[in-house]
């Protein structure tokens, strides 16, 4: 099931407590206070991973905790660090404080780390304490408590595209045909409960990612409908896709229907308003004599926008206008990557195989292979190897030609 808002409470691990010890050992005439110190406690961290496409596993647990760190022990021993908690959450997840609603952090980048609660610190010892006035302290200190926090994860689609109209528009008929996604698709309105994702694959090198967002009505910036809901998924979408039913089955208008999404967009977010946007009349088919685009295009003429606007008709059912309508939304997109380039922004990568890949640590070598004798093996025995005691310039031994045993 898809999630995209939770309340979550973390805590980390508290630190373990100080040991109060003295050394009694046989035969030592002098012995100490030897208590070690306690561990550090477990801190939570958060990451953005690809892959990772809902908040799922933080709707069915509502708390998580970090480990403790263990206690100190005599005889110097200190207690054990406690493990860090490492989740991983969808990229484009904010992580809003419940108490003062402010954002604490935005992970939008595959492989951004967020700690949101540090471990405790852990006690010291009474070793720690010694001193020339005070050679038998009987004080230690006790673990500090980890931190809390009770959070908001709200997930933001981090789509290219963002597919948005009134509901039965054909959004997720348009979804399924260009991309490999699969959403549930009827005949009635709010077929779409959650926003559906599809990656659109142009050629061998060229693809984007669309979001279907669940069909918005008039008042859904006000909390009116699914659309409210959903509307923060269409934030991050470089390019809006305005899908619009030539006779929809309400009997309403279709430029009616066009202008109460954009009031609804702007009223939640004036930035939406001047987003590049491409209006498109699905099931061209029903609109024969193109009465409907020819109003639309008359409306468009008499109210110009601050934003790249262009109207098209497609079919999703008859495969008429889909593979324009793909070429011209590859190039807008393609066209906003180069600009986030520019200004220094990296765009999200769409799959697995397209993140930057973390190099790997190098292996630790043995000492037999490391050292003078590299070149040796079971084959190559050091009285094999023609002038063995002289090395390399980088300290190994170079192999040279192999001389004839004596019988």
């Amino acid at each position: 099931m898809f999630f995209d808002r939770v309340e979550v409470e973390f805590q980390a691990g508290k630190g373990g407590d100080g040991c109060m010890s003295f050394r009694r050992e046989k035969y030592v005439p002098k012995g100490g206070p030897d208590g070690g110190d306690g561990g550090r406690g477990g801190s939570i961290i958060l990451e953005a991973r690809l892959g990772v496409n809902s908040l799922a596993q933080f709707a069915t647990r509502k708390f998580f905790r970090a480990d403790k760190g263990g206690f100190g022990m005599g005889a110097l021993r200190h207690g054990k660090n406690g493990r860090d908690l490492h989740l991983y959450v969808p990229c484009g997840t904010s992580i809003i404080d419940v108490e003062d609603g402010f954002v604490i952090k935005d992970l939008t980048q595959v492989g951004d780390q967020f700690t949101i609660c540090r471990g405790g610190r852990g006690g010291h010892g009474n070793a720690r304490f010694k001193t020339a006035q005070n050679q038998a302290p009987r004080e230690r200190e006790l673990g500090q408590p980890g931190e809390t926090r009770h959070v908001i994860m709200e997930l933001k689609s981090i789509a290219d595209v963002g597919l948005i109209g009134k509901p039965n528009a054909g959004k997720s008929t348009l979804l399924s045909r260009i991309s490999s996604a699969r959403p549930e698709i009827a005949d009635y309105p709010f077929t779409t409960k959650y926003p559906n994702l599809g990656i659109v694959d142009v050629d061998t090198e060229r693809s984007f990612m669309l979001a279907d967002i669940p069909g918005l009505i008039e008042g859904a910036s006000e909390g009116i409908g699914l659309g409210h809901e959903f509307l923060r998924h269409v934030e991050r979408a470089g390019l809006l896709v305005h899908l619009i039913e030539p006779t929809p089955m309400d009997g309403s208008d279709p430029i009616e229907n066009y202008a109460a999404i954009r009031d609804e967009l702007q009223h939640y977010d004036e930035t939406l308003a001047d987003r590049d946007e491409l209006v498109v009349l699905t099931k061209c088919e029903l609109d024969s004599d193109n009465s409907v685009q020819q109003s639309l295009q008359a409306y468009f003429d008499e109210h110009p926008a601050n934003h790249s606007r262009e109207l098209r008709a497609i079919s999703a059912a008859a495969d008429i206008g889909l593979q324009g309508l793909v070429n011209e939304i590859m190039e807008r997109v393609t066209r906003r990557r180069e600009e986030m380039l520019e200004a220094g922004i990296t765009p999200t990568p769409i799959r697995q195989d397209d993140a930057p890949v973390t190099p790997k640590k190098n292996r630790r070598v043995p000492p037999h292979k490391a050292a003078a004798t590299e070149g040796l093996s079971n084959e190559v025995q050091p009285q094999d190897v023609q002038g063995a005691s002289t090395l390399s310039d980088t300290g190994k031994v170079v192999p040279g030609e192999r001389r004839e045993r004596s019988s």
